[in-house]
């Protein structure tokens, strides 16, 4: 060996020497650190286009890095981060304003395609029998495909309707959930000093909501000031509050619900200023519900029967009474949802599930139905070891004949990287809640990493 590369070889047995005493001299705490913390990342880059237009509606790149620290007998606590940029920028065009998320809880926004938020952060830990979670979080009381009846204590983004998978469309809010076993059942004590509401699409998006379901309409030639939304801001006095009861009683798993709470969606009231013209002003309120419900499901061989019910006192209902003071109406509502799940053949899923949602004293002048009902229909099968799954939800309004379908097929490549190819595609009445966005038919594609 020249003597050149002799002395290379002794300059990396020096190196590596000083890196080993290096780490012996680390303080105890740093390896102590090191093997408490797991850190692991998602990255997803999606595309998606408009099949009318040939439009790109979004190619939008989400890392999210995650970091779970154990503390021993303290608990456990996690940290999620979310960066995103659009560079299509049509889901929220420029700089939304973000009036629906309270003091922490929303996005900072890096110009107009990009933003980086803290999505969750919270300590898992023990006081007493009781199992408690406290920070930002998500309080997840519903499993219906879709649409939601129960899982209301998180607001949502609207910003792609409802086609986000709903653990990333929910909004973590910081709260309290407390979980207290009581001999063969479980208190679950909820507590939302987070006022943050439903986040949604602003004129010009590509989402913009437009029926009158959602978006009641004034009359033709009449002139419409429509105020930003007033959002209730006191964190005690405006609190969410819940309890929910589970017990599991001759094979049901069975929970009895309440939830005291603002509802999330904004209620369009209204007044009439008087003049030469007559002009409408909307100014948006927040009302607030008292919600009971409960949840059952039960399996039957490969059958599996589930269903949530939520009856609703004070649901505002906007209506164009020319008696009403303020263009909302109060009444009670119940809503429900049965589903049955079905896994007969090997690898495959059906499912099928009947929304209903009536009110109990419907107000005259009403944009909606007294009682509204939508299907859903399931079908999910896995091939070649779980490696590839096709799916196809389809969801439909068998009054208004409106709906929408969403094939996808997601293939996992290896652990790390799987991709994904699909369709949402509306059709229907464009005064309903899906064939409003008939003309907003899109394929998408997108590649999902996982690190760790």
């Amino acid at each position: 060996m020249s003597s050149r590369w002799m002395a290379v070889a002794l300059a990396g047995v020096q190196v590596a020497l000083a890196v080993a005493s290096a780490r012996a001299a680390e303080p105890r705490w740093i390896d102590d650190l090191r093997s408490r913390l797991e850190a692991t990342a998602a990255v997803e880059l999606e595309w998606a286009v408009e099949t009318g237009s040939g439009d790109t509606q979004k190619v939008e790149l989400q890392v999210e890095p995650e970091l779970d620290l154990d503390l021993g007998s303290v608990g456990e606590l996690t940290l999620l981060l979310r960066f995103g940029a659009d560079g299509a920028d049509r889901l929220e065009p420029g700089q939304p304003d973000g009036w629906y998320a309270a003091a922490g809880s929303g996005p900072r926004l890096l110009g107009d395609q990009a933003e980086v938020r803290l999505r969750e952060l919270y300590l898992e830990t023990e006081a007493g029998p009781a199992y408690v979670t406290v920070g930002k979080q998500q309080i997840v009381w519903g499993t219906a495909d879709g649409l939601r009846v129960l899982d209301v204590i998180n607001p949502q983004s609207f910003r792609e309707f409802i086609l986000d998978e709903l653990s990333d469309a929910r909004i973590p809010l910081w709260a309290l959930n407390a979980e207290l076993p009581l001999g063969g059942s479980t208190l679950q004590i909820v507590w939302v000093p987070d006022t943050t509401v439903h986040a949604l699409p602003e004129t010009g998006a590509a989402f913009e909501l437009t029926s009158p379901l959602l978006v009641p309409r004034a009359p033709p030639g009449v002139p419409v000031t429509v105020e930003e939304p007033r959002r209730p801001g006191r964190a005690l006095a405006d609190s969410d509050a819940g309890l929910r009861l589970s017990a599991f009683v001759d094979g049901w798993d069975l929970t009895l619900n309440y939830l005291y709470r603002y509802d999330d969606f904004p209620a369009p009231f209204r007044t009439v200023e008087p003049g030469e013209t007559p002009r409408i002003v909307v100014r948006p309120g927040f009302v607030r519900t008292h919600l009971v419900g409960g949840t059952f499901s039960n399996a039957f061989g490969n059958l599996t029967v589930r269903g949530e019910v939520a009856y609703t006192v004070g649901q505002p209902v906007p209506t164009a009474d020319p008696l009403s003071s303020d263009g909302v109406a109060r009444t009670d509502a119940l809503t429900s949802v049965v589903g049955l799940d079905w896994y007969g053949f090997r690898d495959t899923l059906v499912s099928v599930q009947l929304f209903q949602d009536g009110l109990v004293d419907p107000p005259a002048g009403r944009f909606r139905r007294a009682f509204e009902q939508r299907v859903s229909l399931l079908a999910r099968r896995s091939f070649l070891a779980d490696t590839l799954e096709a799916e196809v939800l389809w969801l439909h309004d068998p009054h208004r004949g409106d709906g929408l379908a969403r094939p996808v097929v997601r293939f996992d490549v290896n652990d790390r990287v799987s991709v994904r190819v699909g369709a949402d595609l509306f059709y229907g009445d464009p005064d309903g809640l899906f064939g409003q966005f008939d003309g907003r038919d899109r394929v998408t594609a997108a590649v999902e990493l996982g690190f760790d």
